[in-house]
């Protein structure tokens, strides 16, 4: 997997949070269940974090994920791609926005590739719409197919996953709003 941001913004992100919150690597730890040596990597630039991961990151902050991108050019006319891992790629459309509450991403699943996301915070909602090829989606322990134009609207505060079963690449847009309350941290 290969992060495309320069000068390591994930790690500066993190650590800036960090520093926000007043928290130690083993309090990070224990709100985002990250180990303490992976968050201290990532704040380093030693390693970078998976989707998954940083996912856990971001939840465990109530942050949204677009947060550990930095500030992003937002008259950009291309998406800017952020994360390459070996069959998904994350792209930002629009980074978070806090008037609406919202992101959108640019994601491209390679064929034959599954991507299982933990439960992000409470309230959390997922728009989904393809754009080329053919996906599924899961939710409540079950796959759901979508094709080409198809759409759907989902909670994400549970497990929920992509897939790609075909032989071709399959991109969908997916519209992240963070509607619900915020988890209180000791």
């Amino acid at each position: 997997m290969s992060i495309n941001l320069s000068h390591n913004i994930i790690g500066l992100q993190l650590k800036s949070a960090r520093s926000k919150k007043g928290w130690s690597l083993d309090a990070t730890s224990k709100q985002t269940g990250v180990s303490k040596a992976m968050l201290g990597q990532i704040e380093r630039g030693e390693s970078s974090p998976t989707v998954s991961k940083l996912w856990e990151i971001a939840n465990g902050f109530q942050l949204p994920l677009t947060y550990f991108f930095g500030e992003l050019e937002s008259n950009n006319i291309e998406p800017k791609k952020l994360i390459t891992e070996k069959s998904i790629a994350v792209s930002t459309l629009f980074s978070f926005d806090p008037a609406t509450k919202s992101e959108i991403l640019l994601l491209t699943l390679e064929p034959a590739h599954q991507h299982i996301s933990v439960p992000h915070s409470k309230g959390v909602i997922e728009h989904l719409i393809v754009i080329d090829g053919e996906m599924e989606y899961f939710i409540n322990n079950q796959w759901h197919h979508l094709k080409q134009g198809e759409f759907v609207k989902f909670k994400a505060d549970v497990e929920h996953g992509y897939r790609n079963l075909s032989d071709k690449p399959a991109t969908f847009h997916n519209m992240i709003f963070y509607t619900g309350e915020e988890k209180r941290s000791n």
